[in-house]
């Protein structure tokens, strides 16, 4: 009788799913968490909501830090200790949050949250992620990064729910010892392993290829960074696409209230978050091989320009034109997060991807912590510029990923 070959599966898909649970408790806890903390933490003692957001700002200020040197700390210490010292760090921080009573107290616990949370933010997802795939990439981290929009879906309710029920020092330490105990397991079992110490080849191909010419041909970095326009202008491009999105987000659900009420509001926003997976899932699994990224990124920020123009000509009280407003916004979501590694991928040597990746995601998420409060005061003034000033940046974030173009 014939020998019987079974087909194993390759192991990065495993890599994915684990890198996806890593995002989903990520971005839950440590970036759709503070919005409710802030909350919370106002209802128990009383303080001003300025000084609790100015905490909030700390939080992801103090994450960019630790972003930036993220390759630096793997290299050290490897990336199983990394992400499992950043889920302590994450759920100490949270409890952090919980437990204080004094103002120094809450942001002495930013400085653990923020710190903890990128372990399992964009670029450790992609560091997770890239050794695994090359060609199969693109599908890949669409795949992997889905779990940030999922922690949305899951754990914003959850947090909500969970602080009414039994309090947010309980609901803090429950979340917070699930999510130790379950990226422990994950960082011990998957993520210690290597390609290399495997034997395998990225995208399972049966033996390292060579490579290809379009790989050879990216010119290295051969000075500063902040000299290298193709570095400066993806930097650029991410950093001002997300500023305009999370400035965004953080008014939409009260500015589409008046209009559709608390409950469609949230039903809007979930659809937001829908889209935001239906864009990232389909720019990841269709994209052409040899497709210019940049010009990929320019049309997903261009769809996400056209909602919020559709928001600004609803005038707050046209419906239709609201919810084609937010399916739009929400289609790029996903994308203002994943495309820009890939563009690192086809741009930069592959020993050079990780630092611009975790530079590019610091220097974004440095901005970025400044877009609710900027927004805010934008909206002080007059709620529909909301909407203009964020049709404006991302007009501003496609020019300079265009401006990358001449010189990539």
């Amino acid at each position: 009788m014939a020998a019987t070959t079974v087909s194993v599966p390759f192991y990065g898909w495993r890599v994915v799913g684990a890198a996806f649970v890593l995002a989903m408790f990520g971005w839950g806890v440590g970036f759709y968490g503070p919005p409710v903390f802030l909350h919370a933490v106002r209802e128990a003692r009383g303080w001003p909501v300025a000084m609790i957001s100015a905490a909030v700002t700390v939080h992801f200020l103090v994450g960019a830090v630790v972003v930036a040197n993220l390759p630096r700390l793997y290299r050290r210490f490897g990336v199983p200790a990394v992400t499992r010292a950043g889920a302590v760090a994450l759920a100490l921080g949270v409890a952090g949050w919980a437990a204080a009573v004094e103002p120094w107290q809450l942001f002495a616990a930013t400085l653990a949250s923020g710190a903890g949370w990128v372990a399992m933010g964009a670029a450790a997802i992609n560091a997770i992620v890239a050794p695994w795939f090359v060609r199969g990439r693109p599908a890949a981290l669409a795949m992997a990064y889905n779990g940030a929009s999922i922690g949305g879906v899951v754990f914003s309710p959850l947090w909500v729910a969970g602080i009414a029920a039994i309090g947010f020092p309980a609901a803090a330490a429950a979340v917070g010892v699930v999510m130790v105990a379950v990226v422990w397991g994950l960082a011990g079992g998957i993520l210690a392993r290597t390609p290399e110490g495997m034997g395998l080849a990225a995208d399972g191909d049966p033996s390292p290829a060579a490579a290809s010419p379009a790989v050879a041909s990216r010119a290295p970095v051969t000075g500063s960074l902040r000299r290298d326009v193709r570095f400066v202008t993806l930097a650029a491009g991410m950093a001002l696409g997300l500023f305009a999105q999370i400035g965004l987000i953080a008014h939409l659900f009260s500015l589409l209230v008046p209009a559709l009420g608390a409950p469609a509001a949230g039903l809007a926003m979930g659809g937001a978050t829908a889209a935001a997976i239906a864009g990232r899932t389909l720019v990841g699994w269709t994209m052409p091989a040899g497709a210019d990224r940049r010009l990929v990124a320019c049309a997903s920020l261009a769809v996400q320009a056209a909602g919020s123009l559709a928001l600004l000509l609803a005038a707050g009280s046209e419906v239709t034109l609201l919810l084609a407003g937010v399916l739009l916004f929400g289609a790029g979501i996903g994308n203002a997060t994943s495309l820009p590694p890939l563009i690192a991928q086809a741009e930069f040597p592959p020993g050079e991807g990780a630092r611009v990746v975790a530079l590019i995601v610091a220097l974004a998420q440095g901005a970025y912590a400044f877009a609710p409060a900027a927004f805010g005061l934008i909206r002080e003034l007059d709620p529909a510029a909301v909407f203009a000033v964020a049709a404006l940046v991302q007009g501003l974030a496609i020019a300079a990923f265009l401006a990358g173009r001449r010189h990539t």
